[in-house]
C-alpha cells in the first residue's frame, strides 16, 4: 500500500466540497452533520424514518452550544440542511458521501450499491462503520477502489480522531482525498496499514472495559471507584502520550527498550496471564446495571454527557487541538496523518 500525504491545514477546503449525503440520521449520522454544517457545507440527509427531521433537529440543537465552545458558528446551522428520503436522490449532487447505517453486512452493501449508481464520479465515498472492513463492504460494487472507512471515534463533531482505513482495493487517490477532507474540518485522520475488525481505537477500548467489567464483577472496586482510578491516572497521562510514549518515558535514559527488559517481561510473564476474561451473563449485567444508578443516578445522560463535553473541551484547548486553538504541544508532536 502506498504512503499518503500530508493533510491539508485544518481549515481549509482541499478540493471544494460542499455538498454532503449523510446516510442515516442516527446519533453518529447528527454529529457528521452537525460538523458539516458548522462548516458551511450542505447538507442532506437521508433516513427512511418517518420523523427523522425531528429527530436530526432535535439533536443539532443539542449539540449546538459544544460547537460554539469549540468556536465554530452556529448561527443559522439549519439553513442549508435538507431531507431525502430516497437514497438515490439524495447522493445524486453530493461531493462527499457519508454513511452511517446499521452494522449489517447485507444492509450496507445494498446502500453502497445504490450510493455507487447514483453519486457522481467525483464524491469521495466513506462508511462510518466501527467495525465492518471496507473490503467487505465493496465486494459488490463495479469500483471497490472508491470506497473507504472514515470511522470516527464518538461523538465526531467533539473526539478529532478518524480512522481512516482503506479496503484491499481502495485507491491510494482516495485515502489521500480522505485525509484531506477530514483534517479541513479540524479532524486528526489516522490511516491504518491494514484492515482488522475493529479497527484500533475501539480494540484498545474493549479491551480495557473487559478488564473494568473483570474487576468490579470480582468486586475489587466499584464503576465509580474504577472511573476515579483511570481519570486520575492513566486517562490523564495517555491524553498528553500514549502507553507506547509513556513506557518509553518509564525506561528512562535508554527508553524503551530498557523498560520492556526491566518490567516488560514481569508485566507479559505474570499480569497478562492474570488479566481477566468476564461474560455479559444475566448476573454480571444487573451488577452493571445497578451500580451505574447508584453511580450516575442523579443526572440524566443528556446532563452528563453535556458535563462531559465541557470537560473534554477543556482538556482539548489545554492541549491545542481545538479548532480555535491550533497551537501546537511540543511534548506531544502530532502523529503523521500518513502510512
Amino acid at each position: 500500500m502506498s504512503s499518503v500525504s500530508a493533510p491539508t491545514a485544518a481549515g481549509t477546503t482541499p478540493d471544494a466540497r460542499k455538498r454532503a449525503a449523510i446516510v442515516g440520521g442516527g446519533v453518529i449520522g447528527v454529529s457528521w452533520a452537525a460538523l458539516f454544517l458548522a462548516h458551511g457545507m450542505e447538507v442532506v440527509v437521508s433516513d427512511p424514518r418517518p420523523d427523522i427531521k425531528e429527530i436530526v433537529r432535535a439533536g443539532l440543537a443539542e449539540i449546538a452550544p459544544t460547537l460554539t465552545e469549540l468556536g465554530l458558528p452556529t448561527e443559522h446551522l439549519t439553513d442549508r440542511l435538507s431531507f431525502e428520503a430516497d437514497l438515490a436522490t439524495a447522493v445524486a449532487q453530493a461531493d462527499v458521501v457519508q454513511e452511517n447505517g446499521p452494522e449489517r453486512l447485507d444492509l450496507k452493501q445494498e446502500i453502497w450499491r445504490t450510493v455507487e449508481e447514483s453519486a457522481p464520479a467525483h464524491a469521495l465515498l466513506a462508511t462510518s462503520t466501527s467495525s465492518i472492513p471496507a473490503t467487505a463492504i465493496a465486494a459488490g460494487l463495479s469500483r471497490p477502489e472508491r470506497l473507504v472507512v472514515g470511522h470516527p471515534f464518538n461523538p465526531p463533531h467533539l473526539v478529532p480522531l478518524v480512522e481512516v482505513v482503506p479496503g484491499e482495493k481502495t485507491s491510494p487517490e482516495v485515502v489521500r482525498e480522505a485525509v484531506g477532507f477530514y483534517a479541513s474540518l479540524g479532524k486528526k485522520p489516522q490511516v491504518l496499514h491494514k484492515e482488522i475488525p475493529g479497527f484500533v481505537a475501539n480494540r484498545l477500548q474493549s479491551a480495557l472495559f473487559r478488564e473494568c467489567v473483570h474487576l468490579v464483577g470480582e468486586g475489587v472496586v466499584t464503576e465509580e471507584e474504577l472511573d476515579e482510578i483511570v481519570t486520575s491516572s492513566i486517562g490523564l497521562r495517555w491524553a498528553v502520550a500514549g502507553p507506547f510514549r509513556t513506557f518509553h518515558l518509564g525506561g528512562g535514559p535508554e527508553g524503551l527498550p530498557h523498560f520492556i527488559e526491566h518490567l516488560g517481561r514481569a508485566m507479559a510473564d505474570h499480569m497478562w496471564p492474570a488479566l481477566g476474561n468476564p461474560t455479559l451473563d444475566d448476573a454480571t449485567i444487573a451488577l452493571l446495571s445497578g451500580q451505574a444508578r447508584d453511580a450516575f443516578g442523579d443526572g440524566t445522560v443528556e446532563e452528563l454527557a453535556a458535563a462531559r463535553d465541557r470537560a473534554q473541551i477543556t482538556l482539548m484547548r489545554a492541549l491545542g487541538e481545538t479548532p480555535d486553538r491550533q497551537t501546537a504541544d511540543p511534548l506531544r508532536p502530532p502523529a503523521p496523518a500518513g502510512l
